[in-house]
Protein backbone atom coordinates (compact mmCIF):
# COMPACT_ATOMS: atom_id res chain seq x y z
CA UNK A 1 0.00 0.00 0.00
CA UNK A 2 1.26 3.48 -0.88
CA UNK A 3 2.10 5.79 2.01
CA UNK A 4 3.29 9.38 2.06
CA UNK A 5 5.31 11.53 4.44
CA UNK A 6 4.74 15.29 4.18
CA UNK A 7 6.72 17.98 6.00
CA UNK A 8 5.65 21.49 6.86
CA UNK A 9 8.30 22.93 4.51
CA UNK A 10 6.38 21.45 1.55
CA UNK A 11 8.51 18.35 0.98
CA UNK A 12 6.59 15.13 0.27
CA UNK A 13 8.11 11.63 0.23
CA UNK A 14 6.37 8.58 -1.23
CA UNK A 15 6.97 5.03 -0.04
CA UNK A 16 5.26 1.84 1.07
CA UNK A 17 3.09 1.48 4.14
CA UNK A 18 4.38 -0.57 7.05
CA UNK A 19 2.58 -1.14 10.32
CA UNK A 20 -0.88 0.31 10.90
CA UNK A 21 -2.84 1.94 8.08
CA UNK A 22 -3.86 5.40 9.26
CA UNK A 23 -2.89 9.06 9.31
CA UNK A 24 -0.55 10.17 12.10
CA UNK A 25 0.98 13.55 12.80
CA UNK A 26 3.87 14.77 14.94
CA UNK A 27 7.25 16.44 15.07
CA UNK A 28 9.67 14.68 12.69
CA UNK A 29 13.08 13.93 14.21
CA UNK A 30 15.94 11.64 13.26
CA UNK A 31 17.83 9.00 15.25
CA UNK A 32 21.31 7.92 14.20
CA UNK A 33 21.44 4.54 16.00
CA UNK A 34 22.51 1.61 13.83
CA UNK A 35 20.90 -0.96 16.15
CA UNK A 36 18.38 -0.90 18.99
CA UNK A 37 15.31 0.07 16.98
CA UNK A 38 12.99 -1.85 19.33
CA UNK A 39 14.25 0.08 22.34
CA UNK A 40 14.01 3.35 20.39
CA UNK A 41 10.44 2.67 19.27
CA UNK A 42 9.37 1.89 22.86
CA UNK A 43 10.87 5.07 24.37
CA UNK A 44 7.96 6.97 25.94
CA UNK A 45 10.01 10.12 25.28
CA UNK A 46 9.11 9.83 21.57
CA UNK A 47 5.43 10.47 22.28
CA UNK A 48 4.16 13.00 19.73
CA UNK A 49 7.07 12.44 17.34
CA UNK A 50 7.67 10.70 14.01
CA UNK A 51 11.08 9.02 14.18
CA UNK A 52 13.29 8.79 11.10
CA UNK A 53 16.05 6.18 11.40
CA UNK A 54 19.09 7.40 9.47
CA UNK A 55 20.75 3.98 9.22
CA UNK A 56 19.16 2.46 6.10
CA UNK A 57 18.60 -1.12 7.30
CA UNK A 58 16.14 -1.61 10.17
CA UNK A 59 14.32 -4.72 11.39
CA UNK A 60 16.99 -7.18 10.31
CA UNK A 61 17.08 -8.99 13.68
CA UNK A 62 13.35 -8.78 14.39
CA UNK A 63 11.83 -8.01 17.78
CA UNK A 64 11.64 -9.95 21.05
CA UNK A 65 9.95 -9.84 24.44
CA UNK A 66 13.02 -8.68 26.40
CA UNK A 67 14.04 -5.38 24.81
CA UNK A 68 10.99 -3.25 25.54
CA UNK A 69 11.67 0.05 27.30
CA UNK A 70 7.97 0.55 28.08
CA UNK A 71 4.88 -1.61 27.85
CA UNK A 72 4.12 -0.33 24.35
CA UNK A 73 5.28 2.24 21.77
CA UNK A 74 4.05 5.82 22.21
CA UNK A 75 5.59 7.42 19.12
CA UNK A 76 3.43 8.76 16.28
CA UNK A 77 5.19 7.01 13.41
CA UNK A 78 8.43 5.70 11.91
CA UNK A 79 10.28 6.47 8.68
CA UNK A 80 12.57 3.76 7.25
CA UNK A 81 14.73 3.19 4.21
CA UNK A 82 14.77 -0.63 4.09
CA UNK A 83 12.87 -3.32 6.03
CA UNK A 84 13.89 -6.98 5.53
CA UNK A 85 11.03 -9.43 5.06
CA UNK A 86 12.84 -12.21 6.94
CA UNK A 87 14.42 -11.11 10.25
CA UNK A 88 17.23 -13.34 11.47
CA UNK A 89 18.11 -13.71 15.16
CA UNK A 90 17.84 -16.54 17.67
CA UNK A 91 16.20 -14.03 20.06
CA UNK A 92 13.51 -12.89 17.61
CA UNK A 93 9.89 -13.68 18.39
CA UNK A 94 8.49 -11.73 15.45
CA UNK A 95 9.18 -9.14 12.78
CA UNK A 96 9.25 -5.37 12.99
CA UNK A 97 6.33 -4.93 10.58
CA UNK A 98 4.08 -7.16 12.70
CA UNK A 99 5.27 -5.36 15.83
CA UNK A 100 4.27 -1.96 14.41
CA UNK A 101 0.90 -3.28 13.24
CA UNK A 102 0.14 -4.91 16.58
CA UNK A 103 0.77 -1.67 18.44
CA UNK A 104 -0.99 0.61 15.97
CA UNK A 105 2.14 2.47 14.83
CA UNK A 106 2.05 3.86 11.29
CA UNK A 107 5.24 3.68 9.28
CA UNK A 108 6.60 4.31 5.82
CA UNK A 109 9.45 2.39 4.17
CA UNK A 110 11.36 3.11 0.97
CA UNK A 111 12.08 6.74 1.86
CA UNK A 112 15.46 8.42 1.39
CA UNK A 113 15.97 8.90 5.13
CA UNK A 114 19.24 10.78 4.60
CA UNK A 115 17.33 13.37 2.55
CA UNK A 116 14.77 13.77 5.36
CA UNK A 117 17.61 14.14 7.85
CA UNK A 118 19.37 16.82 5.79
CA UNK A 119 16.18 18.90 5.73
CA UNK A 120 15.85 18.63 9.52
CA UNK A 121 19.50 19.49 10.12
CA UNK A 122 19.15 22.54 7.88
CA UNK A 123 15.80 23.84 9.08
CA UNK A 124 15.36 22.24 12.50
CA UNK A 125 12.79 19.68 13.60
CA UNK A 126 9.81 19.84 11.27
CA UNK A 127 6.15 19.06 11.84
CA UNK A 128 4.91 16.29 9.59
CA UNK A 129 2.28 13.71 8.74
CA UNK A 130 2.39 10.07 7.61
CA UNK A 131 -0.70 8.81 5.81
CA UNK A 132 -1.95 5.75 4.00
CA UNK A 133 -5.40 7.36 3.63
CA UNK A 134 -4.82 10.84 2.21
CA UNK A 135 -2.44 10.87 -0.74
CA UNK A 136 -3.00 14.42 -2.02
CA UNK A 137 0.30 16.27 -1.55
CA UNK A 138 -1.18 19.73 -0.94
CA UNK A 139 -3.64 18.43 1.64
CA UNK A 140 -0.89 16.53 3.46
CA UNK A 141 1.32 19.62 3.64
CA UNK A 142 -1.64 21.57 5.00
CA UNK A 143 -2.12 18.93 7.70
CA UNK A 144 1.58 19.04 8.55
CA UNK A 145 1.48 22.79 9.03
CA UNK A 146 -1.52 22.41 11.36
CA UNK A 147 0.31 20.10 13.78
CA UNK A 148 0.65 21.53 17.30
CA UNK A 149 4.31 22.57 17.87
CA UNK A 150 6.36 20.62 20.40
CA UNK A 151 7.32 23.81 22.23
CA UNK A 152 4.68 24.38 24.88
CA UNK A 153 3.31 20.82 24.73
CA UNK A 154 2.89 18.84 27.95
CA UNK A 155 2.96 15.22 26.79
CA UNK A 156 3.91 13.71 30.13
CA UNK A 157 0.27 13.20 31.04
CA UNK A 158 -0.08 10.83 28.07
CA UNK A 159 2.59 8.41 29.30
CA UNK A 160 2.72 8.66 33.11
CA UNK A 161 0.96 5.96 35.18
CA UNK A 162 -2.15 6.77 37.19
CA UNK A 163 -0.90 5.36 40.50
CA UNK A 164 2.37 4.47 42.19
CA UNK A 165 3.68 0.93 41.68
CA UNK A 166 6.56 -1.12 43.00
CA UNK A 167 9.26 -2.37 40.63
CA UNK A 168 9.58 -4.97 39.14
CA UNK A 169 6.35 -4.49 37.28
CA UNK A 170 4.95 -6.24 34.21
CA UNK A 171 6.60 -5.20 30.96
CA UNK A 172 4.76 -6.34 27.83
CA UNK A 173 3.18 -9.16 29.79
CA UNK A 174 6.47 -10.50 31.11
CA UNK A 175 8.15 -9.87 34.46
CA UNK A 176 11.32 -7.81 34.58
CA UNK A 177 14.49 -9.77 34.03
CA UNK A 178 16.07 -8.05 37.03
CA UNK A 179 14.30 -8.67 40.33
CA UNK A 180 14.80 -6.56 43.40
CA UNK A 181 17.38 -7.82 45.89
CA UNK A 182 16.23 -9.83 48.91
CA UNK A 183 17.54 -7.19 51.31
CA UNK A 184 17.63 -3.83 49.52
CA UNK A 185 19.91 -1.24 51.02
CA UNK A 186 17.64 1.73 50.32
CA UNK A 187 14.32 2.77 48.87
CA UNK A 188 14.30 4.94 45.74
CA UNK A 189 11.16 6.64 44.45
CA UNK A 190 11.36 7.41 40.73
CA UNK A 191 8.97 9.98 39.29
CA UNK A 192 7.67 8.29 36.16
CA UNK A 193 7.22 10.94 33.48
CA UNK A 194 7.62 8.20 30.87
CA UNK A 195 10.58 6.43 32.42
CA UNK A 196 12.52 3.80 30.50
CA UNK A 197 12.47 0.34 32.06
CA UNK A 198 16.23 0.12 32.24
CA UNK A 199 16.36 2.92 34.82
CA UNK A 200 14.54 0.98 37.57
CA UNK A 201 16.32 -2.18 36.38
CA UNK A 202 19.71 -0.64 37.12
CA UNK A 203 18.53 0.90 40.38
CA UNK A 204 17.36 -2.55 41.46
CA UNK A 205 20.63 -4.07 40.29
CA UNK A 206 22.46 -1.52 42.44
CA UNK A 207 20.65 -2.89 45.51
CA UNK A 208 17.57 -0.68 45.84
CA UNK A 209 13.89 -1.17 46.36
CA UNK A 210 12.23 0.95 43.68
CA UNK A 211 8.79 2.55 43.56
CA UNK A 212 7.55 4.37 40.46
CA UNK A 213 5.39 7.39 41.26
CA UNK A 214 3.16 9.17 38.72
CA UNK A 215 4.18 12.60 37.48
CA UNK A 216 1.16 14.17 39.15
CA UNK A 217 2.13 12.90 42.62
CA UNK A 218 2.27 15.65 45.24
CA UNK A 219 5.27 16.21 47.53
CA UNK A 220 3.25 14.80 50.43
CA UNK A 221 2.38 11.65 48.49
CA UNK A 222 6.00 11.07 47.56
CA UNK A 223 7.25 11.63 51.12
CA UNK A 224 4.55 9.26 52.38
CA UNK A 225 6.34 6.50 50.45
CA UNK A 226 9.33 7.04 52.78
CA UNK A 227 12.04 7.28 50.10
CA UNK A 228 15.73 7.46 50.88
CA UNK A 229 16.41 9.03 47.49
CA UNK A 230 14.53 10.40 44.51
CA UNK A 231 15.00 9.90 40.77
CA UNK A 232 13.42 12.30 38.28
CA UNK A 233 13.12 10.25 35.11
CA UNK A 234 12.86 10.89 31.41
CA UNK A 235 9.74 11.73 29.43
CA UNK A 236 8.37 13.56 26.37
CA UNK A 237 7.48 17.13 25.45
CA UNK A 238 8.48 20.60 26.59
CA UNK A 239 9.82 20.54 30.18
CA UNK A 240 8.60 24.08 30.83
CA UNK A 241 5.03 22.87 30.25
CA UNK A 242 5.27 20.21 33.00
CA UNK A 243 4.65 22.80 35.69
CA UNK A 244 3.02 20.46 38.22
CA UNK A 245 6.04 18.16 38.43
CA UNK A 246 8.39 21.14 38.53
CA UNK A 247 6.48 22.44 41.55
CA UNK A 248 6.66 19.03 43.25
CA UNK A 249 10.42 18.82 42.72
CA UNK A 250 10.87 22.37 44.01
CA UNK A 251 9.09 21.43 47.24
CA UNK A 252 11.32 18.36 47.70
CA UNK A 253 14.69 19.99 47.02
CA UNK A 254 17.11 19.62 49.91
CA UNK A 255 15.01 16.99 51.66
CA UNK A 256 16.68 13.95 50.07
CA UNK A 257 19.29 13.18 47.37
CA UNK A 258 17.96 13.53 43.82
CA UNK A 259 19.21 12.05 40.54
CA UNK A 260 17.77 13.58 37.35
CA UNK A 261 17.88 11.94 33.92
CA UNK A 262 16.99 13.61 30.60
CA UNK A 263 13.61 15.32 31.15
CA UNK A 264 14.27 14.96 34.88
CA UNK A 265 17.50 16.93 34.39
CA UNK A 266 15.52 19.74 32.77
CA UNK A 267 12.72 19.68 35.36
CA UNK A 268 15.21 19.94 38.21
CA UNK A 269 16.88 22.92 36.53
CA UNK A 270 13.49 24.59 36.20
CA UNK A 271 12.70 23.79 39.84
CA UNK A 272 15.86 25.66 40.83
CA UNK A 273 14.79 28.68 38.78
CA UNK A 274 16.89 28.08 35.65
CA UNK A 275 15.56 28.17 32.08
CA UNK A 276 15.30 25.67 29.23
CA UNK A 277 15.20 26.18 25.47
CA UNK A 278 14.42 24.14 22.35
CA UNK A 279 17.31 22.75 20.34
CA UNK A 280 17.22 23.09 16.57
CA UNK A 281 16.95 19.36 15.84
CA UNK A 282 17.72 17.72 19.17
CA UNK A 283 20.11 14.93 20.11
CA UNK A 284 18.85 11.47 19.17
CA UNK A 285 21.40 8.68 18.92
CA UNK A 286 23.80 6.36 20.73
CA UNK A 287 27.24 7.72 19.80
CA UNK A 288 27.21 11.26 21.22
CA UNK A 289 30.38 12.41 23.06
CA UNK A 290 30.09 14.16 26.43
CA UNK A 291 32.91 15.76 28.42
CA UNK A 292 32.90 15.26 32.18
CA UNK A 293 34.44 18.50 33.46
CA UNK A 294 35.08 17.03 36.91
CA UNK A 295 37.44 14.34 35.60
CA UNK A 296 38.40 15.48 32.10
CA UNK A 297 37.16 12.17 30.70
CA UNK A 298 34.89 11.73 27.66
CA UNK A 299 31.99 9.28 27.57
CA UNK A 300 30.09 8.13 24.49
CA UNK A 301 26.44 8.39 25.43
CA UNK A 302 22.90 7.54 24.40
CA UNK A 303 20.70 10.62 24.06
CA UNK A 304 17.13 11.50 23.17
CA UNK A 305 16.05 15.07 23.83
CA UNK A 306 14.87 18.15 21.95
CA UNK A 307 15.28 20.69 24.77
CA UNK A 308 18.27 21.75 26.85
CA UNK A 309 19.12 23.72 30.00
CA UNK A 310 20.42 27.26 29.64
CA UNK A 311 23.87 27.30 31.27
CA UNK A 312 23.92 30.96 32.35
CA UNK A 313 20.54 30.77 34.08
CA UNK A 314 21.61 27.54 35.81
CA UNK A 315 24.81 29.05 37.16
CA UNK A 316 22.90 32.10 38.44
CA UNK A 317 20.85 29.84 40.74
CA UNK A 318 23.91 27.99 42.06
CA UNK A 319 24.12 25.11 39.62
CA UNK A 320 27.51 23.76 38.60
CA UNK A 321 27.77 22.47 35.02
CA UNK A 322 29.59 19.13 35.20
CA UNK A 323 29.02 17.72 31.69
CA UNK A 324 28.89 19.35 28.26
CA UNK A 325 28.21 18.09 24.76
CA UNK A 326 31.31 17.98 22.58
CA UNK A 327 29.11 18.47 19.51
CA UNK A 328 27.40 21.75 20.36
CA UNK A 329 28.55 22.72 23.87
CA UNK A 330 25.08 22.37 25.43
CA UNK A 331 24.67 21.40 29.09
CA UNK A 332 24.72 17.63 29.61
CA UNK A 333 24.91 17.49 33.40
CA UNK A 334 25.00 19.56 36.55
CA UNK A 335 25.10 19.42 40.33
CA UNK A 336 23.58 21.76 42.88
CA UNK A 337 25.53 21.45 46.09
CA UNK A 338 22.95 23.00 48.40
CA UNK A 339 20.11 20.66 47.43
CA UNK A 340 21.75 17.25 46.83
CA UNK A 341 21.09 17.25 43.06
CA UNK A 342 23.00 15.25 40.47
CA UNK A 343 21.48 15.45 36.99
CA UNK A 344 22.47 14.41 33.47
CA UNK A 345 20.86 15.18 30.12
CA UNK A 346 22.05 11.94 28.50
CA UNK A 347 20.87 8.41 29.31
CA UNK A 348 23.33 6.60 31.62
CA UNK A 349 21.08 3.51 31.42
CA UNK A 350 21.73 3.36 27.64
CA UNK A 351 19.48 0.66 26.12
CA UNK A 352 20.36 0.95 23.34
CA UNK A 353 23.80 2.40 23.47
CA UNK A 354 27.17 2.26 25.24
CA UNK A 355 27.42 1.60 28.97
CA UNK A 356 30.12 4.19 29.70
CA UNK A 357 27.93 5.96 32.27
CA UNK A 358 26.13 3.06 33.97
CA UNK A 359 28.35 3.56 37.03
CA UNK A 360 26.30 6.64 37.90
CA UNK A 361 23.46 4.46 39.23
CA UNK A 362 25.77 2.62 41.59
CA UNK A 363 27.41 5.89 42.60
CA UNK A 364 24.07 7.50 43.40
CA UNK A 365 22.66 4.53 45.32
CA UNK A 366 25.87 4.11 47.32
CA UNK A 367 25.64 7.73 48.36
CA UNK A 368 22.00 7.33 49.35
CA UNK A 369 22.76 4.15 51.32
CA UNK A 370 25.71 5.76 53.10
CA UNK A 371 23.61 8.73 54.08
CA UNK A 372 20.84 6.45 55.33
CA UNK A 373 23.19 4.26 57.41
CA UNK A 374 24.79 7.34 58.95
CA UNK A 375 21.32 8.72 59.84
CA UNK A 376 22.24 12.09 58.39
CA UNK A 377 19.46 14.62 58.55
CA UNK A 378 18.43 16.34 55.28
CA UNK A 379 20.93 19.04 54.41
CA UNK A 380 19.81 22.62 55.07
CA UNK A 381 20.01 25.01 52.17
CA UNK A 382 23.35 26.47 53.33
CA UNK A 383 25.20 23.13 53.51
CA UNK A 384 27.13 21.83 50.51
CA UNK A 385 26.53 18.23 49.47
CA UNK A 386 28.26 17.13 46.29
CA UNK A 387 28.21 13.79 44.46
CA UNK A 388 30.96 13.72 41.83
CA UNK A 389 29.69 12.59 38.41
CA UNK A 390 32.69 10.58 37.40
CA UNK A 391 35.28 8.16 38.67
CA UNK A 392 37.33 5.10 37.86
CA UNK A 393 34.72 2.58 39.00
CA UNK A 394 32.67 2.73 35.79
CA UNK A 395 30.82 -0.50 35.10
CA UNK A 396 30.92 -1.30 31.38
CA UNK A 397 29.11 -4.62 31.67
CA UNK A 398 25.71 -4.95 30.03
CA UNK A 399 22.84 -4.39 32.45
CA UNK A 400 20.81 -7.05 30.69
CA UNK A 401 22.86 -9.94 29.50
Amino acid sequence: MIAKLALEDGAVFTGTSVGATSTRTGEVVFNTAMTGYQEVFTYPSYCGQIVTMTFPLQGNYGVNTEDFESAQPHLSGVVLKELPLRPSSFRATGGLSEFLSRHGVTGIVGVDTRAVTRRIRTQGALRGVISTETLDDLELVRQARAVVPMAGSNLVNEVTPAVAAAWPRSANGAASATAEPDAPTCHIVAIDCGIKHNIPRLLAKAGCRVTLAPAQATPEEILALAPDGLVAGNGPGDPAAVSGTVGTLRALLGRLPVFGICLGHQLLALALGAKTYKLAFGHHGVNLPVLDRTTGSVAITSQNHGFAVDAESLERVGGEVTHVSLNDGSVEGFTHRATDIVAVQFHPEASPGPHDSCYMFRQFTQTVAARKSASIEPAPSNVAYHVPCGGPEADHRSPRR
